[in-house]
């Protein structure tokens, strides 16, 4: 059991039969009445994001979610395979349970995905990732306008803007928060 008043941010606790991690929370004591912990709340299954209010001095129990650093192998049938990195073993994860994140994968990845109990909840991403151009269209002379960029695929299909000077069967870093370019790598 963990106190509201000890909240931290990134903490996960179990409250009516979810889990959740805590996105902020902010004590708020008002000029008259009790005081109260806000806080914004991401749902670990089901990814989305509730605000919630506690009263001051609760205790709600608390949930112990590992992480564990696994490679990603392959995609089949919209399942997604893993393979722990120190006991070789294999799981897999569907499509919807990593929507925003399966178009940063690529072969041999190492990422971390969080479990609860047996049941595997989601993966985490590394911030930033090199990947190779595999299209993008020539610079145009001329087109130099602030800032000026253009479409580029990169190996796992995605589509990133990137500036002029980038060429075909380049390295680039991609930031994984936003899909943008960060820079050559």
């Amino acid at each position: 059991m963990v106190n509201v008043n000890d909240f931290k941010t990134g903490m996960t606790v179990s409250y009516e039969g979810n889990l959740y991690q805590v996105l902020e929370f902010q004590h708020v004591k008002p000029g008259k009445g009790a005081a109260i912990v806000k806080t914004k709340l991401k749902n670990l299954r089901t990814g989305s994001i509730v605000e919630q209010t506690f009263n001051s001095g609760i205790k709600i129990p608390s949930a112990h979610v590992e992480k564990i650093k696994m490679q990603y192998l392959y995609e089949s049938n919209g399942m997604y395979t893993f393979m722990n990195m120190n006991t070789y073993e294999q799981v897999e994860l569907a499509r919807s349970q990593m929507e925003s994140e399966a178009k940063f994968l690529k072969e041999g990845l190492e990422v971390l995905i969080f479990f609860y109990e047996s049941e595997m909840l989601g993966i985490e991403l590394p911030e930033k990732i090199d990947y190779k151009i595999i299209a993008t269209e020539p610079a145009v002379k001329g087109n130099t306008a602030t800032n000026a960029t253009k479409d580029a695929t990169i190996e796992t299909g995605m589509l990133v803007r990137v500036p002029l000077f980038i060429e075909q069967d380049e390295e680039i870093i991609v930031s994984t928060k936003d899909g943008k370019y960060v820079s050559r790598k």
